[in-house]
C-alpha cells in the first residue's frame, strides 16, 4: 500500500527516531510496513525513503535506484533495507552534489557528503550486515540516515545560493550535475 509522505513542517521529521526491537521487526504487521515503505518509495520515484517520511519514528530506511526518472544521472543501487543502522565515514574527503527529498518536493540544494562509508545494520529479517558504500550512493545512504536523526537536507546545505526549485534545477543545473556525478563515480565508484 502506498503511504502518505510526511512533508516538511511535520514534527516527526525532526525527531531522533527509536530503534526497532527485534521482536517487533519479526511481526507480520511490521514486515507489511516495510513492504509499504518500499512501495511508497517506488511510487514516488525516490532514491530512498525513511520511516519518519511516512510518519513513523523508527530507525529504518530503504535505498534503491533503478531507472529513476527523478534521478536519471544516479547510478543504480540495489534494494537495501537498513534497520537500526550505523554509518562510519571511511575518508575525510567530501564531495558536493544536489539533493532533493520526497518530504520537500520542490527544492534542491548542494550538500557535502562523504564518498566512502561503512553501513552496519539489520536487514528486514533481523540479520546483521556490513556494507561499504561509495560515491553518489554513499550520499544517498547518508541522506536517509539523516532522516532518522531528524535532519533534513537543507540543514546540510553549505551555500544557500545553491537552493533552487525543481523546475529551475532541471533547467539550469541538471546537465552540470550529470557531469559532476560522472566524475564522482569515476573516482569513487557507485
Amino acid at each position: 500500500m502506498v503511504l502518505d509522505i510526511t512533508q516538511i513542517g511535520n514534527p516527526v521529521l525532526r525527531e531522533i527516531c527509536v530503534e526497532v526491537p527485534e521482536d517487533v521487526l519479526e511481526q507480520d504487521d511490521f514486515q507489511a510496513f516495510i513492504d509499504d515503505l518500499i512501495e511508497t518509495k517506488r511510487h514516488a520515484n525516490g532514491a530512498g525513503i525513511a520511516a519518519p517520511q511516512v510518519g513513523e519514528p523508527f530507525r529504518i530506511f530503504v535505498v534503491e535506484v533503478k531507472n529513476n526518472p527523478r534521478y536519471p544521472y544516479k547510478p543504480e543501487a540495489e534494494l537495501t533495507v537498513c534497520v537500526n543502522p550505523k554509518i562510519t565515514f571511511l575518508t575525510d574527503e567530501r564531495f558536493e552534489n544536489y539533493e532533493g527529498c520526497l518530504s520537500i518536493p520542490d527544492l534542491r540544494g548542494k550538500v557535502p557528503r562523504c564518498p566512502h562509508i561503512r553501513v552496519e545494520a539489520l536487514d528486514r529479517h533481523g540479520k546483521a550486515f556490513t556494507r561499504e558504500v561509495k560515491g553518489i550512493t554513499a550520499g544517498t545512504f547518508q541522506h536517509e540516515f539523516d532522516h532518522i536523526d531528524g535532519i533534513l537536507f537543507p540543514d546540510r546545505v553549505t551555500d544557500p545560493h545553491t537552493l533552487s526549485t525543481w523546475n529551475e534545477f532541471k533547467e539550469r543545473h541538471e546537465d552540470g550535475v550529470r557531469v559532476e556525478v560522472e566524475a564522482i563515480v569515476a573516482k569513487w565508484g557507485e
